[in-house]
């Protein structure tokens, strides 16, 4: 019905008269029929609204041609125990699910006196002892349609089986070819006449069986007998209504009654019975006028709710394809509205050049980072399922976890862990607190070194972040780094070759020599890596249009300075590189290696391995310096005290102990309690994966007031 509604919701006024007209005489006749039926047949299931009636010689009693099963709590219609989806003229159609242990003796009950399966069947066989293949159905189709999975991993083959050579399947044949168990079945639409081989649809799941009644020809005078031929090569026949007269066709049955030549015109002339039903015609166009209103609201929200339902549905293969056999939650756009309060600008903690990130709360209490991207990147569900690929395959304590994502409404939205202390470029920058000291800025590159060595070497291929930044490394509520956006991400290769792609990520952090010849490597990272040091050494923009024209990109400062033995030039002030020569000697030692990683030639920059582990021994070796000068300012102890003891027994009730370097950061960050914001501002402040905008007319990213806004 709603199918006919939409083809004719369009057409001319005269043909939905027509229409309602039909229907109505239709029903009416129908109605005046099925209380003509005097047979011993009962032909009705179920109760009230859900009672449904077949045709005869179908019933549900020991006085009909062919008896169903009826379920009357629900006015389900069965053959034994699977459901009949559908009666016509010829067939019967039964859902014949997919099981994978069902015994081939259960198609025996598909063979009865009256019906048996069609030769357009394709069974499922399984533990066969040849493989068939008559029906020539792709595996990946028959394992995508059908979900035969749990099936295959007996590692049995399932092999397709028909008998396009006679009317019926052979219940005997069946039986000889040696498979006991018949897991579901496919209905092949095929030319009917010339039994061709090109298949013309595919319907899964279901069994067709062809009927009719054993004997000579019933019918009543009016309809026309057709011979058919039954299961066992017996005769057998079928009635049909001729043209202009409606019923089963069948002696014993409805029969056949003659349908009612008045069409609209007759009757708004007063030739079918005089002007009393005209008003029964205006009536019923007016009801059928309702009813297709009626059937017109309930086709709209059928079509849209099934439009949500396939985006979502779509949504979820790709992040499974993206995911493979990690588990990627999926959040409702709903939920995401709902944790950001309609993404509020209280909650918004940083705009970037790929999209807005803001704070939220979803299922616990906990913050999470919610990042949106923007509508006009065309690539928007690409970087998602690149983002979700990768971070589903990596696990370290230095790369920021992705908790999941939302594809929904036209949106892309990822949503992290939440990192309360915002970016290292924000530090940098004095954006948050007044500075980082020399210890924490070095446990920060370590870290974010061994990160960045880990997606080169740990994985198989190895992952080229490809935009690394001080604005892509987060800091948690203990100022451990977390490496962030993997949107710009790919996978490498395994040997000491190179890929080529198109140069993105961010000005002035972009390997020359990848800019020029287009060669992607892990050392296009080491290059970057090399620039957030000096970033780290100098406390300067990356670029910068105020200074000369010949020291607006840092690197070329860096690389001047550096290489002239000029590093103090360039030094951050706030370190305070001379109160000590561990502290001078470190930051020089970064600055060479900074140098040798910011080498245009990329066989000349060290691996990201080799620069992890010399920050490493740089980091380790203040330890040597500071347990000196704790020996030689004890004038009244006569032992030695470690730092490490004295930083873990002093703040072990409110720090957490990071190996055996960590208790070092511990001391540090007592000092620098007064200078940072307090932790209870920005606990709830932290932008993910927020991209710097280039000559972008975005205002920076705004992350110091997230709790006293969101609070409010």
């Amino acid at each position: 019905m709603i199918a006919l509604f939409q083809q004719t919701m369009f057409f001319h006024p005269i043909i939905i008269i027509r229409f309602v007209f039909s229907f109505l005489i239709l029903l009416s006749s129908s109605s005046s029929v099925a209380a003509t039926n005097s047979t011993q047949c009962n032909q009705h299931c179920g109760v009230g609204s859900n009672g449904l009636r077949v045709p005869y010689p179908f019933g549900f009693s020991k006085g009909c041609g062919i008896q169903l099963n009826c379920t009357e709590s629900t006015g389900e219609i069965r053959l034994g125990e699977y459901l009949i989806q559908n009666v016509t003229y010829d067939t019967l159609m039964v859902k014949f699910p997919v099981n994978c242990s069902r015994p081939i003796e259960d198609l025996k009950q598909f063979g009865g006196t009256n019906f048996g399966m069609t030769w357009r069947n394709g069974l499922l066989l399984q533990n066969c002892k040849v493989p068939r293949s008559e029906c020539t159905i792709p595996s990946e189709l028959l394992s995508t349609r059908l979900n035969i999975k749990s099936c295959d991993s007996k590692k049995e083959n399932v092999s397709c089986y028909s008998e396009a050579s006679a009317d019926y399947l052979n219940y005997r044949k069946l039986k000889n070819t040696g498979c006991g168990i018949v897991v579901s079945s496919i209905l092949i639409g095929m030319d009917n006449d010339t039994k061709k081989s090109s298949v013309m649809f595919l319907e899964f799941q279901t069994m067709e069986l062809a009927w009719g009644l054993e004997g000579e020809c019933s019918c009543d005078a009016d309809a026309n007998c057709t011979n058919v031929s039954l299961p066992g090569n017996r005769n057998g026949f079928r009635c049909r209504c001729k043209d202009g007269f409606i019923g089963d066709g069948f002696i014993h049955g409805d029969g056949c009654r003659k349908v009612s030549k008045c069409n609209p015109s007759k009757y708004l002339s007063g030739r079918c019975g005089g002007t009393t039903k005209i008003g029964v015609l205006v009536g019923g166009i007016i009801a059928g006028a309702g009813l297709m209103a009626a059937l017109a609201i309930l086709c709209y929200c059928i079509r849209r709710r099934s439009a949500s339902l396939n985006k979502r549905m779509s949504a979820k293969r790709l992040l499974s394809e993206a995911a493979g056999s990690n588990s990627v939650p999926v959040f409702q756009y709903k939920e995401i509205e709902r944790a950001t309060n309609n993404f509020s600008e209280k909650q918004r903690l940083g705009i970037g050049a790929y999209g807005t990130v803001y704070a939220g709360k979803l299922h616990s209490d906990e913050w999470v980072a919610i990042k949106k991207l923007r509508h006009r990147d065309p690539d928007g569900v690409e970087q998602v399922m690149n983002e979700v690929k990768l971070l589903s395959s990596v696990s370290h304590p230095n790369l920021v976890r992705l908790l999941g994502c939302c594809i929904e409404n036209g949106e892309q939205i990822l949503v992290y862990e939440f990192m309360p202390n915002g970016t290292l470029a924000q530090h940098l920058q004095r954006e948050r607190g007044s500075g980082l000291p020399w210890t924490i800025r070095l446990t920060i590159a370590t870290e974010t070194a061994h990160a960045i060595a880990h997606l080169h070497s740990a994985m198989n291929p190895p992952i080229y972040h490809r935009d690394i930044k001080s604005s892509n490394i987060l800091l948690d509520y203990n100022f451990n780094s977390k490496v962030a956006d993997f949107g710009l991400s790919r996978f490498g290769m395994t040997d000491d070759s190179h890929i080529s792609t198109a140069p993105q990520g961010t000005p002035g952090y972009v390997d020359p020599q990848y800019h020029q010849n287009y060669h992607l490597s892990d050392k296009s990272d080491v290059y970057s890596f090399g620039v957030v040091l000096v970033e780290i050494i100098t406390a300067l923009k990356v670029v910068d249009f105020s200074r000369a024209y010949s020291e607006i990109n840092l690197a070329a400062v860096a690389i001047d300075r550096i290489g002239k033995g000029h590093v103090d030039e360039i030094i951050d002030p706030f370190l305070e590189p001379h109160r000590d020569a561990w502290t001078l000697s470190s930051v020089h030692r970064v600055a060479e290696l900074a140098f040798r990683c910011l080498a245009f030639h990329r066989d000349m920059r060290p691996s990201m391995t080799e620069v992890a582990d010399e920050l490493e021994q740089i980091r380790l070796s203040s330890w040597a310096s500071l347990e000196d000068n704790v020996c030689m300012t004890s004038s009244v102890n006569s032992s030695c005290s470690s730092p490490r003891s004295m930083s873990e027994t002093s703040f072990r009730s409110t720090t957490t102990k990071k190996g055996g370097v960590g208790s070092r950061r511990l001391i540090v960050l007592q000092k620098i309690a007064n200078s940072l914001t307090p932790m209870e501002e920005i606990k709830d402040s932290s932008p993910v994966s927020v991209q710097d905008p280039w000559l972008s007319e975005e205002s920076p990213p705004l992350t110091n007031r997230l709790l006293a806004n969101a609070g409010r």
